[in-house]
Order: C-alpha cells, then sequence, then structure tokens
C-alpha cells in the first residue's frame, strides 16, 4: 500500500451509476455509493461493479467490457468496469441467495419454524447464480489488477462473499480489504445455510486481510462464529483470525455521513419549498420516519406503538401528525410486496380509528425523494428509527444536523448508529411497542432545555468524523497491515 502507484480495486455489486434506455445517467442509490465516491477523491481507483440495466451491459459492451470514465455527482471522474452476467444467473444471485437468504439471516428476519425450506431451488440458485456472479466480477478485478505489482481490492458488502477467495487463488499477492454494510449476526443464525455453502461463504471472506463491520458488536458476532462454526483459533481481544496460515485482521468503521453535503441538500430551493408545505400542513406536533419499506426496518410496529400512543393518549389527537416516507423496496420478491401491502392496509385502519374529518394520523408517502424528506428532516419533533436489526442507520445522523426544532430521536437499540447515538436518543428495543409508545409521550412533552441538549449532543457526535476520515482509518489499516506482512 506504500506505492501509490500500484493498482487499486473497488468492487460492489451496485456501481455509482445506472445507465438508462434514454440516455439518462442516474446516481446509484445508498450510502455505499456515497461512501466509495468519497474514497475515489482519496486516490485514483477502477470501480468494478454489476451491469444492472440494460443500457448498463450497453455501455460496457461499448466500452469493450473495459473501465470508461464517469463523472462522480459532485465533480471529478473516475473509471467505472459494468461486469455482464448471465440474466438468469443474475436473477438466482439476488432475488433467491443474496435476497433474501443472506438479508434474512443478517437481519434476523426469518420465523424458524416457517421458513425457510432450503430446497434445490435455493442450493442452486448459490451454485449457477451466487457463485457465478462472483466469478464473473472476480474475473474482472483480476483483469485489472494484471501485471501490476501490490495490488489492493476493496471488497463492499454481502453479495460478494465468495469472490476473495476467487481472486486469491489467481493472485496470492493481492491485499484484500472487504467492508461488510449489514449486521452480522451471531452463530446460531447461520445454521440456517447448509454446512457445505455455509462454509464456502465463510473461507472466502477469510480470504481477506481486513474485514470491516459498523460495530464492535458485529466485528464480535463475527469472531465468535468463525470460533463455533468453524472452530478457528481466534485472537478476540486483537481481533484475528487465524486462518490458512495467515491472520485476517476484523475491524469495526462506524460509517459516517457527510454533515456538509446533507446540509447543503437541507437548504436548497426545493427542499425549502417542500418545507413550506410542510409547516402548512402541520399540527402542533409532528412525528416522522424515513425508511426503505424493507422488512428490518420494523414499520408496522412504529405505526401500531402510534396508534397504542393515541390510545392511551386522547389529549394528543388533532394535536400531532406522522409522516412516513418509504421507498418500496424488493417488491419483485414475495415477502417485500406483502409488508408493503400489510403497511398501507395498518394505516388505513390507524386513520380509519383515530381520524376526524380534517385530521389523518398517519401521513403515507410511497416514494424516493431525498428533497422531500430533507425538508421533513428540519420540521420534525420527534424522528423514529425503530428497525429490528440495522448496519448502522444513516437517517438517524441524517436527521439530527438538520433538524432546526431540537428533535428528539427515537432510536432502535439493534441499530448500528446506536453505539454511537445512543447516549442523546430515547433508546428503545424495537419489539417493546408499549416502550416506544410510552418513549413517544416522553419526547412530546419532553422540556425544551432537555430536547435542546440531547440535539446539541447528536449534531457534536455526528458532525464528528466525516466520510474522509472513515476511509482514512480503513487505508490506515490497509498500509499497517501490508507492512506487517512485507516484514514477516
Amino acid at each position: 500500500m506504500a506505492d501509490a502507484d500500484a493498482p487499486f480495486v473497488l468492487v460492489s455489486n451496485r456501481g455509482p451509476v445506472t445507465f438508462e434506455e434514454d440516455g439518462t445517467v442516474r446516481r446509484g442509490t445508498g450510502g455505499l455509493v456515497t461512501a466509495l465516491t468519497g474514497l475515489l477523491a482519496h486516490r485514483s481507483a477502477v470501480w468494478v461493479a454489476s451491469a444492472m440495466t440494460a443500457a448498463d451491459a450497453a455501455r460496457s459492451r461499448e466500452a469493450g467490457d473495459r473501465p470508461f470514465p464517469v463523472r462522480g455527482p459532485t465533480g471529478g471522474e473516475y473509471l467505472v468496469r459494468l461486469v455482464e452476467s448471465d440474466p438468469i444467473a443474475y436473477e438466482r444471485f439476488y432475488s433467491v441467495f443474496a435476497n433474501p437468504m443472506l438479508w434474512f439471516i443478517q437481519h434476523y428476519l426469518w420465523d424458524l419454524s416457517n421458513a425457510p425450506d432450503v430446497r434445490r431451488h435455493e442450493i442452486e440458485a448459490f451454485e449457477y447464480g451466487y457463485n457465478v456472479v462472483n466469478e464473473d466480477l472476480a474475473h474482472a478485478v483480476i483483469q485489472e489488477i494484471e501485471g501490476g505489482a501490490a495490488p489492493v481490492v476493496m471488497v463492499h458488502d454481502y453479495h460478494l462473499y465468495t469472490l476473495p477467495a476467487l481472486v486469491r487463488r489467481a493472485r496470492p499477492d493481492v491485499f484484500l480489504h472487504h467492508f461488510i454494510h449489514i449486521p452480522w449476526t451471531q452463530s446460531d443464525s447461520w445454521r440456517v445455510l447448509p454446512r457445505n455453502i455455509r462454509n464456502e461463504l465463510y473461507h472466502g471472506l477469510l480470504a481477506n486481510d481486513i474485514i470491516g463491520f459498523h460495530t464492535q458488536a458485529y466485528r464480535r458476532n463475527f469472531l465468535q462464529c468463525c470460533r463455533d462454526l468453524l472452530d478457528l483459533d481466534v485472537d478476540f481481544e486483537r481481533g484475528v483470525v487465524h486462518h490458512e496460515g495467515r491472520e485476517v485482521w476484523v475491524r469495526s468503521y462506524p460509517l459516517p455521513i457527510d454533515a456538509d453535503a446533507t446540509v447543503a441538500i437541507s437548504q436548497s430551493a426545493r427542499t425549502l419549498e417542500f418545507e413550506r408545505e410542510v409547516e402548512r400542513r402541520r399540527r402542533e406536533f409532528l412525528i416522522l420516519r424515513v425508511d426503505r419499506a424493507d422488512l428490518s426496518k420494523n414499520v408496522l410496529r412504529g405505526f401500531t406503538a402510534f396508534d397504542l400512543f393515541l390510545d392511551q393518549h386522547p389529549e394528543f389527537r388533532e394535536r400531532v401528525t406522522f409522516v412516513a416516507q418509504l421507498m418500496p423496496s424488493r417488491t419483485d420478491v414475495a415477502e417485500y410486496a406483502e409488508y408493503l401491502e400489510r403497511i398501507e392496509a395498518l394505516v388505513a385502519v390507524v386513520n380509519h380509528r383515530h381520524g376526524t374529518p380534517d385530521w389523518m394520523p398517519i401521513h403515507l408517502k410511497l416514494r424516493d425523494d431525498l428533497e422531500e424528506a430533507m425538508a421533513s428532516y428540519r420540521s420534525y419533533d420527534v424522528l423514529l428509527v425503530n428497525a429490528m436489526f440495522d448496519g448502522m442507520n444513516l437517517v438517524a445522523k441524517e436527521g439530527p444536523i438538520v433538524n432546526r426544532r431540537a428533535g428528539v430521536s427515537i432510536l432502535s437499540e439493534n441499530t448500528g448508529a446506536h453505539e454511537e447515538l445512543g447516549e442523546f436518543a430515547l433508546s428503545v428495543n424495537p419489539f417493546d411497542i408499549q416502550e416506544l409508545a410510552d418513549s413517544i409521550h416522553a419526547a412530546l412533552t419532553m422540556p425544551a432545555e432537555e430536547r435542546e441538549r440531547r440535539a446539541a449532543g447528536l449534531r457534536k457526535i455526528v458532525t464528528a468524523r466525516t466520510p474522509g476520515d472513515w476511509i482514512d482509518d480503513q487505508l490506515d489499516d490497509i498500509r499497517s497491515k501490508a507492512a506487517e506482512t512485507d516484514g514477516s
């Protein structure tokens, strides 16, 4: 890593941009894209990712299946290589194995008395889907580092657990760093998978030199899994797994947000136009949630707790509105489509039970609009983040630095953000609906001085580190580990 000219490759399932059939280029969504575009400001790299659309594949073929320059969302150019996989293999990879199998395991979402039933369908999805896409991306990575000395490859997330071993096999001298953006669950949750599949995933991951997580808790869980499931020699104090004669470092790197960029968006003309509408429609109090309509986000319990709160505190009727901006997610997966239907049905029930001719308790917005969300961030009295389990949850960080009303955060103890923000939020067990209802009441009746104290504490923590610091911490560890390996 000391050599700045060494080949440097990022690899993830989703890339920084998506090409549309009409010729437009859309920025990739999610915290991962934001974080990695920040990394590219630090040093030159090739970003290898899956072609997500037919237009992506066409643009890749136009470039001869090699890297081509893309204009960054905040300026500057970087090189992207989009890898086309067989559509049937990709469908198996994404919609059958990565989602739901891995996502459900890593968020404790399976109702084990009923699901999953692992059959040939799931096993073949791993063999002829997950592994195929990992092989396609690994082949592209190997091409990009060919001929270069001391290459560094940074792999991202749960889609690519078998890729590192493929790259290591082709290039034993490669330095592999893998960051996992979702929770790492405890040992027993992984026993859902057939042993041979589980072992292949873990051995793939342990081909890395460094494995990173958002929190200390996820780091501990991974170390414990290596001991429990693979009977490996694990040093919990140093965060090291001994595997095939190598030391694999396991670290935590909490992901910050770009506070300056977030504040800038919150002050844009379009955001302020939305805010005027929010203020025009608001009642005395505004409760807000901004989420993907994902099972892990625990949306139904949030609405049920609000229903209970209105039952137990009728004095707040017609004084409070719950705005929920939800982005539909993975609607091609049956469990997600059904979940969205249940959300809409529950909102209708709560609004019918408590609403009046001129007051609708829950205002549900099923769309992804960043400026509209920012307008609500500026105006909330209570921000509800009650995910069952979450890798980090950037909403918990974005809201407090934009909010102008000393809004109170209600934060699930099972979010990654809770390790950093729990001291200044109202901490809740996401499965305890009564506690959540009580916390809504506590937040709405909290003295102004206490609200200000908590809001100031959240802002201080959120603005203390930048995505650049997150990247620097990882690059520093890469340098240290590489130097240690070279010296041994």
